[in-house]
C-alpha cells in the first residue's frame, strides 16, 4: 500500500471514532423474579374439625320402691335388717304382687306371724336370700322345715310344711339365693287339701338359738322381692 493510501485509511478509522459508529446498540433486558409458578393449582390445607370427647349418659340412682305400709312389721329393728336385703320370692312361679299379708291372722289361741303361701304341691322351695342352713327339723306343727340363717347370723328365715328336703340338703351348708331347699306340701298341722309354704323371719337374739327369736312381718320385704324363675341345686 502507498504511503498516500495509507494515510488516508488511518485517517478514516480515526474520524469514526470521534464521530461514533452506526451499529446496533448493546441493551440490557432485565427479567422481573418470577412468582410462584402458574402451572400449579394451591390447594388449601383441609380443614381441622374439632370433635369434643363423647360423654357416657348419666345413669340414674338406683332406687327400690318403697315398702308397702302394714299395720303390724313385727319387730322394728328386725324389719329394718329385712329391708336392707335382697330377696327372691321363696316359691318359684309366685309373683311378689299375688302375695297377702297372712301375718296377724289368728291360728287358734296365737297369732299367725308368718305367711301362707298358696302353691300346688311339689312346687320347688328356694333360699330367699344367701346364707346356710342352721337346723333341719321334724315338729308337729311345721311338718319337714328348714332354719335358714342371713350371711351375718340376725335373721332367720323358716320353712315350714314342706313335702321333703331337696336332695343333699344338710345342717351347716352355704345357701346362695336361689338354691333349692324342699317342695311345697302339707306336712305337719296344714290342711291336706290346701298345699302352701308357711314362711316366716325373726331376728336372732346375741345367742343365735335357731328355734328363739323376736319375730318379723315378711310381707312388706317379700312384695317388691324378685319373683323365683328357676332353681340351681343346693351345694
Amino acid at each position: 500500500m502507498s504511503t498516500g493510501l495509507r494515510c488516508a485509511v488511518l485517517a478514516a478509522i480515526a474520524g469514526c471514532l470521534l464521530a461514533g459508529c452506526e451499529r446496533e446498540p448493546v441493551r440490557t433486558t432485565v427479567i422481573p423474579p418470577r412468582h410462584a409458578a402458574s402451572d400449579s393449582v394451591a390447594v388449601a390445607p383441609p380443614p381441622v374439625v374439632t370433635v369434643p370427647p363423647a360423654t357416657a349418659p348419666a345413669t340414674p340412682p338406683i332406687t327400690q320402691a318403697p315398702l308397702p305400709t302394714v299395720r303390724n312389721p313385727g319387730d322394728r329393728e328386725g324389719a329394718e335388717l329385712l329391708a336392707q336385703r335382697t330377696l327372691l320370692v321363696p316359691v318359684v312361679g309366685i309373683a311378689p304382687e299375688r302375695l297377702a299379708d297372712t301375718y296377724d291372722q289368728g291360728r287358734g289361741q296365737r297369732a299367725h306371724e308368718a305367711m301362707d303361701i298358696l302353691a300346688p304341691r311339689g312346687t320347688p322351695v328356694v333360699a330367699v336370700d344367701n346364707g346356710r342352713v342352721a337346723k333341719l327339723f321334724t315338729s308337729k306343727p311345721g311338718g319337714l322345715t328348714v332354719y335358714h340363717f342371713d350371711e351375718a347370723g340376725r335373721l332367720a328365715y323358716y320353712y315350714a310344711h314342706l313335702d321333703r328336703y331337696a336332695d343333699g340338703l344338710r345342717e351347716g351348708m352355704e345357701l346362695k339365693r336361689g338354691d333349692l331347699v324342699g317342695y311345697v306340701g302339707t306336712t305337719g298341722n296344714a290342711d291336706p287339701g290346701t298345699p302352701h309354704l308357711h314362711f316366716a323371719v325373726f331376728k336372732l337374739g346375741p345367742d343365735k338359738k335357731w328355734w328363739q327369736g323376736e319375730p318379723v312381718n315378711p310381707y312388706p320385704a317379700l312384695r317388691r322381692a324378685a319373683p323365683a324363675t328357676e332353681i340351681t341345686a343346693s351345694r
